[in-house]
């Protein structure tokens, strides 16, 4: 098993920052660099030349016939403007004879040398001399053919180059961090007004768009639109992208707002006529005057389609109430009795279904609408019953916990196409043919269900695969208590469990 890492994302300011400074502080070390490296070379050359006249010192010194047996060989030393710790020593055919270094005005100390001591020439070369460190040497030749080997400790020179190593260590540091603090600064300014573009896109996208009246959106400050930079730029494009948003909105609400008030109106209209066609269909029918066959089936026909057109008129009359925003009556109820109310509709029914209802112990509280709460539970029993076989298993249970109560509706049918599942809350959405519209649905039912659940702060999903399809209510809860009914218990609380009736836990028929 592979896991990757996830890189954890920088903001504009950080990676101006970072990069100002990391930028500074290579440009830094690359000058510091080469100051040392120059200063290096200006150093050795100076000792180089510090060694060359020792070394032509040496060879014009007088001999000292007073010196010791073992210190004449290296009396050249002595010799006037020699430094302390110059090194001598002496080479014969290739060997050196002796070696000292000066340590005061007339005292040479004998030091052992390397053998490539032997094989230094006139051009200066760098030889350690273990406990005594490193020294630039060169030679001279004597008139007699011997070689005057002469040398310089670099101790100095590395001393001089370490203390400049600290002080560019320490001004590049103290410039790093000057840098970053006045580059922060600098920065967090420029990018402020993105900061403000940013919180205006985030204010507009809390407005509710999709629902409600049209609203004005806010907008990009005027003085982060000046089109003479950047940012203004961004500014002034991001508003009147948001000009043009604000007039398809307001454009596309006067439009569904009329739509709304039309099918309203419509549906209102509509209401008299399709009563007065049932009411004339019925009373024609049982006039007692004699009608043949097919007048009489044309009848039945007429007050069946009325009826189912009525139903629709009704619906459509309640989305639209809903999407106007018409509020609805919020009182405290127990969801139990309607879950057993509509079941018990439901079995009556289709009681070719087999009916199981799953209630709590105790009282499932919410605050809403005791019909339109119904008319959802029993749209959803009818969704399970339109679209499923006989001998389907339905089963609605009620769920609650601290913070919500839950209607969750169940079948073992054939279950819902994948294409069609988004879309089955959309309003005249069809099933295929896995799902018939067998009792001839309007195609609202699940559309009221998602309207009536928005409005009362609720939400309604659906999971569906072969042989499992649920559809689940959930709602606020309510700590408000039920009121008390004089005479008798709540609508709902008895005659839950008789004959063909779902009780508690049980199942219907």
């Amino acid at each position: 098993m592979t896991f990757r890492v996830r890189k954890r994302a920088m903001s504009l300011e950080t990676k101006l920052v970072v990069s100002s400074i990391a930028l500074l502080a290579v440009v830094s070390a690359v000058v510091a660099t080469a100051t040392t490296l120059l200063f290096n070379d200006f150093l050795t050359d100076q000792l180089d030349l510090q060694v060359r006249a020792a070394a032509r010192r040496s060879v014009g010194a007088p001999k000292s016939p007073g010196a010791p047996p073992e210190a004449r060989e290296v009396t050249f030393l002595l010799s006037p403007g020699q430094a302390m710790e110059t090194f001598g020593a002496r080479v014969r055919l290739g060997e050196v004879r002796r070696a000292a270094v000066l340590t005061g005005v007339d005292t040479v100390q004998e030091v052992p040398a390397p053998p490539a001591v032997a094989a230094v020439t006139g051009r200066p070369v760098t030889i350690g001399l273990g406990p005594m460190g490193d020294y630039r040497m060169a030679a001279a030749r004597t008139r007699d053919g011997d070689a005057l080997v002469v040398g310089l400790p670099l101790s100095g020179l590395r001393s001089t180059l370490t203390r400049l190593i600290v002080v560019e260590a320490a001004v590049t540091l103290a410039g790093v961090s000057l840098m970053a603090i006045a580059c922060t600064l600098l920065v967090r300014r420029a990018v402020r007004p993105l900061g403000r573009l940013a919180a205006t896109a985030a204010r507009v996208s809390e407005l509710p768009l999709a629902t409600g009246d049209a609203v004005r959106l806010a907008r990009v400050p005027e003085v982060d639109t000046d089109p003479r930079t950047e940012v203004g730029q961004v500014g002034g494009a991001f508003n009147h992208m948001l000009g043009h948003v604000e007039t398809a909105f307001a454009v596309r609400h006067e439009s569904e707002s009329r739509l709304r008030r039309f099918i309203a109106d419509a549906s209102h209209e509509l209401r008299t006529p399709l009563a007065s066609i049932v009411g004339y269909a019925e009373l024609t029918r049982r006039s007692g005057e004699p009608h043949g066959p097919q007048t009489a089936h044309a009848l039945g026909r007429i007050g069946s389609e009325a009826g189912r057109m009525s139903t629709l008129v009704e619906d459509l009359l309640l989305l639209a109430r809903l999407d106007a925003g018409r509020p609805l009556e919020r009182v405290a109820l127990d969801l139990s009795p309607i879950v057993v109310n509509a079941i018990s509709d439901a079995y009556a029914a289709a009681p070719g279904h087999r009916w199981l209802v799953g209630l709590p112990d105790q009282p499932a509280l919410v605050l809403g609408d005791a019909d339109r709460l119904h008319q959802v539970v029993a749209n959803l029993l009818a969704n399970a019953r339109t679209h499923t076989p006989p001998g389907t298993t339905v089963t609605a249970t009620v769920l609650m916990d601290s913070e919500r109560v839950s209607v969750r509706v169940a079948d073992d049918g054939p279950g819902i196409a994948p294409e069609l599942l988004p879309h089955v809350f959309g309003r005249f959405a069809r099933g295929d043919g896995s799902r018939s519209r067998l009792a001839g649905g309007s195609g609202l039912g699940l559309a009221i269900v998602s309207a009536v659940a928005a409005a009362h702060e609720g939400v309604v999903d659906v999971a569906s695969v072969p042989g499992n399809t649920v559809f689940t209510l959930s709602l606020p809860a309510s700590r408000e208590q039920i009121p008390s009914v004089e005479g008798g218990a709540a609508d709902g609380h008895e005659g839950g469990g008789g004959q063909g009736e779902p009780g508690r836990g049980r199942e219907a028929g």
